[in-house]
C-alpha cells in the first residue's frame, strides 16, 4: 500500500512539473531556424517526426499551370521556421535535415509569443498576408511596374505609399514619386542623410 502511494506520489509530481513546463513554454518566445531554401516544408516533417513544437506560416497564392489554375501553400518567411524547445532539445532540433542555423538568442534574434499568435490568428481570419522585402527611408530603390518602369530613385519617405526622389541626370534636378511598395524594388542601402535633404530641397526649388 505505501509502494502505491508512493508511485501515485511520483506520477502526481511530474503531472504538475509537465503542466507548469509547458505554461513556461507556451509564453517563452520563439527561435528561428535558418533552412534551406524551398526546403520548409521538408524540416517542418522532421520538426513534427522529433515532436518538436514548431510554426511554418503558410500563405495561398494562386499560380496558373498550362491546363489548369492551382491554390498553392508558400511559406510567409521564406527560408525560416520557427521552433521552440527546451535546452536538451536543442541538438534534435540543429540536426533536422535542411536546417542551416539557429539563429542567436541575442534582441532581435527570437519573436514573442504574441507576435507569432497574431501571425497565426491572422492568417486563419482571412487577413491576406504577403511576403515582401523590408524598405527604409534612404535606400535606392527601382520601380518595376507602370510608367516610369525602370526608373531609380531614393526613398525620402513612408506612408501608406512610399515616396521616391528621382534625378534627372541631364538637368541636376529631381522630382517626387509616390507608388506602391508592391511595385519597387531595394536596389542598395541607405544613401546618406544630407544626400536625400539635397535632393528634397533640389525638388521643392523645382516645383
Amino acid at each position: 500500500m505505501a509502494r502505491l502511494a508512493s508511485q501515485l506520489e511520483r506520477l502526481t509530481l511530474f503531472l504538475v512539473l509537465r503542466v507548469f513546463i509547458g505554461a513556461v513554454m507556451h509564453d517563452s518566445p520563439w527561435r528561428v531556424l535558418h533552412v534551406v531554401a524551398n526546403h520548409e516544408k521538408r524540416v517542418a516533417r522532421h520538426l513534427i517526426a522529433r515532436s518538436l513544437e514548431h510554426y511554418l506560416p503558410l500563405y495561398i497564392v494562386r499560380s496558373k499551370w498550362t491546363d489548369r489554375v492551382v491554390d498553392l501553400e508558400r511559406p510567409l518567411f521564406a527560408g525560416y521556421v520557427f521552433v521552440r524547445f527546451a535546452r536538451e532539445e536543442r541538438i534534435s532540433v540543429v540536426s533536422a535535415p535542411g536546417v542551416l542555423r539557429l539563429l542567436g538568442s541575442g534582441i532581435g534574434e527570437t519573436v514573442s509569443a504574441a507576435e507569432i499568435e497574431r501571425i497565426r490568428a491572422g492568417l486563419a481570419s482571412g487577413c491576406i498576408l504577403r511576403p515582401h522585402p523590408a524598405v527604409s527611408v534612404g535606400e535606392v530603390v527601382r520601380v518595376h511596374r507602370g510608367v516610369f518602369e525602370g526608373v531609380e530613385g531614393i526613398v525620402t519617405e513612408l506612408r501608406h505609399q512610399c515616396k521616391v526622389i528621382i534625378a534627372l541626370a541631364a538637368t541636376k534636378q529631381c522630382f517626387s514619386l509616390e507608388v506602391d511598395l508592391d511595385d519597387i524594388e531595394v536596389l542598395r542601402k541607405t544613401v546618406a542623410r544630407e544626400e536625400i535633404t539635397h535632393k528634397s530641397k533640389s525638388a521643392a526649388l523645382r516645383s
